[in-house]
């Protein structure tokens, strides 16, 4: 920790920047720590606090943009590759974009602090067709606020950061370590988290060709569309299906006996939200629950008609 407060101190502007960068574009930099090093490095020199401010905003924005046009030019597909890429349960984007829903571009504003939530909010501001201004307006807002908070403590509490750095000089290769161990343990609890979900996910899934042949068959099976109601009013469901979003799902599930066959659908990564649901439906007594491969998105791309959500 001694070498890279030196580094700070020295390097402080492109050192502040690269960390915020990387850690915003999903790589797992500490970038925290280090703008609370930073801040407590500028009550030395206090003209360098807007630099670095400025650095780290920028930092910020920059990965953000990408991930903004990422979002633009491939649409939801982008959302499975965040997910993966991030190790943030796929879980994530259907929450994230039920609160980008009621709440608009303006979730940028504090999407950072939400773990899971932000590189999706900014996703979908590019998905949802969010204009550039308006995008970097908000963005540079919640960026601000986001790197800005931990320099401010750092100065604030530079005391109890130079005592952390000391401690760790003293502990030498060891102090090394020590952070690196913890970093490490980080990024393996995020990835535990993940493959316990994904173990979840492993159920018997139903393909858009299955399902098809049942219902030229005659043999259509209740199908629920567990997406939230304006989705289904923007791109439409499978002809059909019955609204069961989870405000939805108590009510609808009196309709119908334990035993009929029930597919269930959205439109998010790996059917995160689709197999959610087919749990609940598990509890209440349901047997014959499969998710739909690639939820509405595949049903689309396979050329079957849509019906008004």
């Amino acid at each position: 920790m001694e070498h890279i407060a030196r580094m700070i101190q020295h390097e402080g502007v492109p050192v502040v920047f690269l960390t915020v960068l990387l850690s915003r574009a999903g790589l797992p930099f500490p970038a925290w720590p280090i703008l609370l090093v930073a801040g407590a490095l500028t009550a030395v020199n206090s003209s360098t606090f807007l630099v670095l401010f400025a650095a780290a905003t920028a930092g910020s924005v920059i990965a953000d943009l990408f991930w903004y046009g990422a979002g633009a030019h491939w649409g939801r597909r982008i959302l499975g590759l965040l997910c993966r890429f991030t190790l943030s349960p796929d879980s994530c984007v259907q929450q994230t974009e039920n609160l980008f829903t009621r709440m608009g571009a303006s979730a940028l504003l504090f999407s950072k602090f939400v773990p899971g939530f932000s590189y999706v909010a900014v996703a979908l501001s590019g998905i949802t067709g969010v204009g550039l201004a308006v995008f970097l307006f908000l963005d540079g807002i919640g960026s601000a606020v986001y790197v800005g908070l931990p320099l401010v403590l750092g100065r604030i509490f530079r005391h109890a950061v130079a005592d952390i750095i000391a401690t760790l000089a003293r502990l030498g290769e060891y102090g090394i370590v020590l952070v690196a161990a913890v970093l490490a343990l980080y990024i393996a609890v995020r990835w535990v988290q993940r493959q316990l979900f994904i173990r979840q996910l492993r159920m018997d899934r139903i393909s858009v060709a299955e399902l098809t042949d049942l219902i030229d068959g005659g043999r259509t099976p209740v199908i629920f569309d567990v997406r939230p109601t304006n989705a289904r009013a923007r791109d439409g469901m499978i002809p059909g299906a019955v609204a069961a979003h989870a405000a939805e799902l108590e009510a609808v599930l009196k309709q119908y006996p334990r035993d009929v066959e029930v597919v269930i659908y959205c439109a998010c990564p790996n059917e995160a939200t689709a197999a959610i649901a087919a749990r609940h439906l598990k509890r209440a007594g349901y047997r014959k629950i499969r998710p739909l491969l690639g939820g509405i998105e595949a049903w689309s791309q396979a050329g079957r008609p849509l019906a008004a959500g």
